[in-house]
Parts: C-alpha cells; structure tokens; sequence
C-alpha cells in the first residue's frame, strides 16, 4: 500500500514527512509506457507531490518541472485526499546507465525551472518558481522551498527501477526547519542524513516511512497516515470545455473534416469522442456566449 506520513519528531524543531509510492509510480509507468529514466523521473515528481500535499486540508499541489532536457516537461499532481496523477513531455526517452545509476538529472537538464502552484479552493492560486540547481528533482524541489517559501529543507526522492523496467522502489522524505531550531540541532541532523544511505537502498531494503523518519530521528509522533493512489480527474465535461476553448475557428474546421474527434488523455490515456453531433451542440454554445456578449 502507498501512502505518506506526516510527523513530529518529539524534543525537535523540525517537521518531517515520508512517502512510499511504488505501486503509484508502477501503475503509472504501464498506463503511460515509460522508458526507464523517464520512470526515474516522473516517480521523483511524484513523491515530492506526495509530500507536499501531505500537509494540505482541503485543494492540491502541482509541481510542473522544466529543464530543456531529452523528457521535456514534467506535471505532478497531489490533492489533500492522496490521489496523485503526473506525466512526462517525451516518456520514451533512453539514456544509457551511468555508475549503476538512470542519469536523471541529464534527462531532466537544468537550464529551466521548478514551479509549484497550490489550489486551497479560493478564488486565486498561489504559483511561484525557481531555477533548477541540478535536474535531479530533489535538489531542486529543496532549494525551491528554501529560497521561494523561505522554509530551509531537506529532501531526498528516489526510484529503484527494475532491468525489465519494473519499479521496485519508490518514495522519499522531506525534513523542515522550524523557526525555533538551534545551530546544534541543525548541525546534528546534518551529520545524520550524510550517513543515511540513499533513499532507493532503504526503501528496497523494506524499511517503511516511519522507519526511514526514525533512523533520523530517535522519536516521532505521527500526526497522520494518508493512503495514496494514481487517479485521474479526467472527463467528458472537462474534454468538451477545452475544445469550446480551442474557439469558432477550430471546431468548424472539425465539423468540415466531418469526423468524431478524439482526446486521449496525457495522464491517464483514456480516450475519449465527441461526435459531430455534439461538436455541433458546442459550437451553438460558442454562438450563444458570443451574441450576449453584444
């Protein structure tokens, strides 16, 4: 089962979150036919998704990567209720295994950014962004917490991919500084998390989120336990609103071409048709909208 705590390390000033997310990432990975680095990739975004909507109550966090890399973009989704959803621009990209490792951070590149929007259900949205420092996503996704949201971090993302291209492991953590938190303190979880071993070691090691946490700190209190799973919010009412907002133009041309279209979803790859009967319907809305406006 995946899912992603959010805990309090006890006589700490420091707030801490762990995810385990391979079945997430391996429903993905089928659904979406993803090369292995892609996997890497894309199973990174979506951990840090994970942990960052970890801490929501109500709305959803969307990271939205791009460093002019061979993936092109990369779009992950988390919502308070732990549904996650992501894609990758180029998922069948290879690059060869470099010192045992899927070189992510070439596949992502860094001349780019990460961005981060949240949607807490008000009327505006809170978006900001960063440059990357390295493509490798967690790097990257700390220095965005640190420099845009002044909230000093750690984090580390990981994704254990098979040599048929299955994943056996995936998840990470994130740790953040508490305004209280002394020099000591900081210096001490330092030196901890340089002798932690890589997140894809210990999680393929069996070890559990909460176990991860409490090899950093000596006691935790769980302040939460959410399950996770790969969904998408996909469907035929959002598919025909955004060909009315193609406009007139396009959905005469469809009409003349007198064919159905056909919208396959990026995230999920559900197909979906609209007939010309039903274009037609949408291009009489777009005629209405247009002479109340005068």
């Amino acid at each position: 089962m995946a899912y992603v705590i959010r805990a309090l390390p006890v006589k700490k000033s420091f707030r801490a979150f762990a995810v385990e997310c391979r079945d997430v990432v391996e429903t993905v990975r089928k659904l979406q036919g993803l090369s292995p680095v892609a996997s890497a990739a894309l199973g990174r975004a979506l951990a840090g998704a994970a942990l960052l909507s970890a801490d929501l109550k109500i709305g959803k966090i969307f990271i939205q990567i791009n460093g002019k890399g061979p993936l092109g973009e990369i779009l992950a989704e988390g919502d308070y209720q732990g549904n996650l959803r992501g894609t990758v621009q180029h998922p069948d990209v290879y690059i060869e295994i470099r010192d045992k490792k899927l070189p992510v951070g070439k596949a992502v590149g860094k001349d780019g950014y990460i961005s981060v929007t949240k949607d807490l259900g008000l009327k505006e949205v809170y978006q900001s962004s960063t440059k990357l420092v390295s493509g490798e996503i967690a790097e990257d996704l700390a220095y965005y917490l640190t420099v845009s949201e002044q909230i000093p971090s750690a984090v580390a993302l990981g994704v254990l991919v098979n040599t048929d291209g299955s994943i056996l492991a995936a998840g990470g953590y994130l740790i953040q500084k508490m305004p209280d938190a002394t020099e000591e303190e900081i210096e001490e979880l330092e030196e901890k998390l340089k002798k932690l071993p890589p997140v894809t070691t210990l999680l393929s090691q069996g070890k559990a989120p909460e176990e991860i946490l409490n090899m950093i700190f000596p006691e935790i209190e769980i302040l939460e336990k959410r399950e996770l799973q790969y969904k998408c919010t996909c469907n035929m009412e959002r598919v025909e609103n955004s060909l009315i907002a193609l406009g007139r133009e396009e959905l005469e041309n469809f009409i003349k071409e007198g064919k159905p279209v056909e919208v396959i979803c990026h995230f999920c790859r559900t197909k979906y048709t609209v007939s010309l009967d039903r274009i037609k319907e949408l291009l009489e809305e777009i005629t209405k909208k247009e002479e109340q406006k005068k």
